[in-house]
């Protein structure tokens, strides 16, 4: 008999048995004549006992004990993934030895557990910064980088950083509303669009401000521009300092105009114009930095990917679906909207999102019961993905909280 002792536990096995499964640990034990190959396989041996000591676990040598007598591996529930397969792979045996439905279960317990490992350490890298404050020792200005770091990236660290934290909002917030006003006919006239272009200017400044020091403070270029927040940062400020050009050229290219009585570059320099304040409304995204609500979103669009273009997909299907059967069942009713099928999408995809505006709706018997599919399907397929996102959307929300 094979004395065996694995972590204080003693087990004996046959030779025979164990020379069955001669690619395994205690199989090549079993088999090897040479001492010294055997001490190799063990981690010690007492001549007295004529006992190989192995310091593993001795509560899942059991499930290998059990194996060698009968043939088959089995595996519980309760066992951890990882610690099962680092012992199994230590003793040489194969997980092809176990029942199919166990090595099932055990299959999809482990890849569960290998996705939740992957989300924590990407929920952790979504928090971790790309620059720590040990990487500006021994740099030009280091100190200096160091506190201004602080102060941009690092709120926790100081009430200033805190300060200048709730700024950024606030200067994100006044901006957009800056612009929201702008649009609005009696903030039009010259004394309310003065006080508008002074708004825009020193939110621009701060943003600017913002982002310079955010570029000092970085310990290296390419990790300043591989950063998403730092890409977002110089769309808001962007818009304002592209206006100021193009305003300056519209004034010379209208001048130029005037003499040769042309203005149509002046107009589609305009144009152009009102795209690049419009870009503005991307500063609003900047608030997602010191938001865990809304990096818990991006996080979750990210995760649930798949599910959101499934989604997409069969939106797609039911509206092609339905939008071809109601021009087929409404396109001879005199005077019908459902004139064509692409003119019937805009009816499918706002009962399928059962908004229901009833710009367009059916005048026969036939085609109210295809409308009543249709928002069937909707409500359906409406309350599948929502329970999946929202699900995940708080359970990331809450872990993302935690790692702060």
């Amino acid at each position: 008999l094979l004395n065996i002792n694995v972590g204080g536990k003693l087990f004996q096995i046959a030779y025979k048995v164990a020379a069955r499964y001669p690619v395994t640990r205690l199989g090549k034990l079993a088999l090897y004549t040479d001492p010294m190959k055997k001490l190799q396989l063990c981690d010690d041996y007492s001549v007295q006992k004529n006992e190989y000591f192995f310091d593993r676990d001795p509560s899942i040598f059991y499930y290998i004990f059990h194996f060698y007598r009968s043939g088959v591996l089995w595996i519980m529930d309760e066992m951890c993934p990882s610690n099962f397969v680092e012992e199994i792979e230590y003793w040489g045996i194969h997980l092809k030895y176990s029942q199919s439905c166990c090595r099932i279960l055990f299959e999809e317990k482990q890849d569960e557990l290998n996705e939740y490992l992957k989300i924590q350490k990407e929920l952790e890298a979504e928090l971790e910064p790309l620059d720590s404050a040990e990487q500006f020792e021994g740099k030009f200005l280091g100190w200096f980088r160091k506190m201004i770091w602080n102060l941009i990236e690092n709120p926790y660290s100081s009430v200033p950083a805190k300060i200048i934290a709730v700024m950024s909002s606030i200067f994100v917030l006044i901006s957009i509303m800056g612009m929201t006003l702008s649009t609005v006919e009696e903030m039009k006239h010259k004394t309310g669009k003065m006080w508008m272009e002074q708004l825009e200017m020193i939110c621009a400044i701060f943003f600017t401000s913002e982002y310079l020091m955010r570029l000092i403070s970085s310990s290296t270029f390419k990790n300043f521009l591989r950063a998403a927040f730092n890409a977002v940062d110089l769309v808001a400020i962007l818009p304002f300092y592209i206006q100021i050009l193009f305003e300056n050229l519209d004034e010379g290219d209208t001048l130029y105009h005037e003499e040769l009585h042309k203005v149509e570059n002046v107009s589609k320099l305009g144009k152009v114009l009102k795209l690049i304040k419009l870009m503005r409304i991307f500063r609003i995204l900047k608030l997602a930095r010191h938001s865990t609500g809304l990096r818990a979103f991006g996080f979750t669009m990210r995760q649930c990917y798949q599910q959101v273009c499934c989604l997409l997909l069969f939106i797609a299907m039911g509206v092609f679906t339905f939008s071809a059967l109601m021009h087929s069942v409404e396109h001879d009713v005199p005077g019908t909207n459902f004139t064509s099928i692409p003119y019937a999408w805009w009816w499918a995809a706002v009962s399928l999102s059962t908004v229901g505006y009833g710009d367009t709706v059916p005048d026969t018997l036939l085609g109210r019961v295809v409308a009543f599919g249709c928002i069937s399907f909707g409500i359906i397929l409406n309350g599948m993905p929502i329970s999946i996102l929202y699900n995940k959307f708080s359970d990331y929300y809450a872990k993302l909280k935690a790692h702060e």
